[in-house]
């Protein structure tokens, strides 16, 4: 299947791993991309660019396919190393940036100058049309569905994928509540090139992470997930458990009063133990709707081959026997 998409990132299917905290390491990625879509490093899990240096040629050495690097900009007091970071992803032959965060618009001239696309996570028309307009290549459009940060605005991909496809000149891909070869079709129709999976890549045999997490996926329900810190305007949906419960009460009795210090429990330095660990209710971590269309950990080619294939026989042979009943 060829797409805008695939085009620009020179991959076989319109299929992209989103960079995902203690989850997006060479492994995961390598699976991705030799499956045929685009698998992504999580840039600042490796906590300095000369740990992302090795990270990137330890991936490059489990496939020749093109793979790329998630860099999310944070509004931080100590801000990371981001021009090592940029130097390392630049040095290590990578051509695909997932940008998240903050407005990467400083670092555009040194990507491009390196000759890396870059796609950045919107959750909203209006930031898409500004990563447009400062030269992103594509973006990643993230409905209210999706695990981590859907952004204040609540709207859901039924909306915003046509919405953007209305506004938007450059490829854009589908974020939240992808799962399969219905959500390829159905992001496609509604204006998409592809579609980016984060919640059901961390359910398949290469990801690196703790059986128990695995095995929470498969359980959940798409009545599961819980929104997080909507009062301090840093809206996260994450997989309900104890920890999230604690937070949800502390956040009622707090109201508008509450902090970030408030939480920092159940919120700061938990991802480790979670995702290397096992340990399910010490924190709050990422996850989408989409647990609810999660019922196996398949290894990632069995996932994108079923995908794919999925795709292509609702296209060819029901859309396509519909299409012909209407116009019959």
């Amino acid at each position: 299947m060829k797409t805008r998409i695939t085009e620009l990132f020179g991959i076989e299917h319109p299929i992209i791993q989103g960079g995902m905290h203690y989850v997006g390491f060479a492994e995961l990625a390598a699976a991705v991309s030799n499956a045929g879509g685009l698998g992504i490093i999580t840039g600042l899990t490796q906590r300095t660019p000369e740990l992302l240096a090795q990270e990137i040629a330890r991936c490059r050495a489990m496939t020749d396919k093109p793979f790329g690097v998630n860099l999310t900009f944070l509004p931080m007091v100590n801000s990371p190393d981001y021009p090592g970071y940029i130097r390392a992803i630049i040095d290590g032959g990578i051509k695909a940036v997932e940008t998240a965060g903050n407005n990467p618009q400083k670092w555009m001239p040194m990507l491009h100058e390196a000759g890396i696309k870059v796609i950045h996570k919107c959750t909203s028309v209006r930031h898409s049309l500004k990563a447009e307009s400062i030269g992103c290549d594509a973006v990643s459009v993230d409905g209210f569905e999706c695990g981590g940060h859907p952004g204040e605005d609540d709207v859901p991909n039924f909306i915003l994928l046509p919405r953007a496809a209305e506004e938007l000149k450059i490829p854009f891909v589908a974020s939240g509540g992808m799962a399969d070869g219905r959500s390829l079709v159905a992001a496609l129709a509604l204006g998409a090139e592809g579609m980016n999976m984060g919640t059901r890549f961390m359910a398949t045999e290469e990801a690196p992470i703790h059986a128990n997490v695995k095995a929470a996926l498969v359980a959940a329900s798409e009545l599961d997930t819980r929104l997080v810190m909507r009062p301090l305007r840093n809206t996260e949906r994450v997989l309900r458990n104890a920890a999230v419960d604690k937070l949800l009460a502390k956040e009622k009795a707090l109201g508008a009063a509450i902090k970030f210090e408030d939480i920092i429990d159940e919120v700061a330095g938990v991802y480790p133990k979670i995702m290397k660990d096992g340990a399910m209710e010490v924190g709050a971590w990422s996850c989408g709707m989409v647990a609810g269309l999660i019922h196996d950990v398949p290894t990632v080619k069995q996932l994108i081959d079923r995908i794919m294939a999925e795709a292509n026989a609702i296209i060819g042979q029901r859309l396509a026997r519909l299409a012909g009943f209407a116009s019959a």
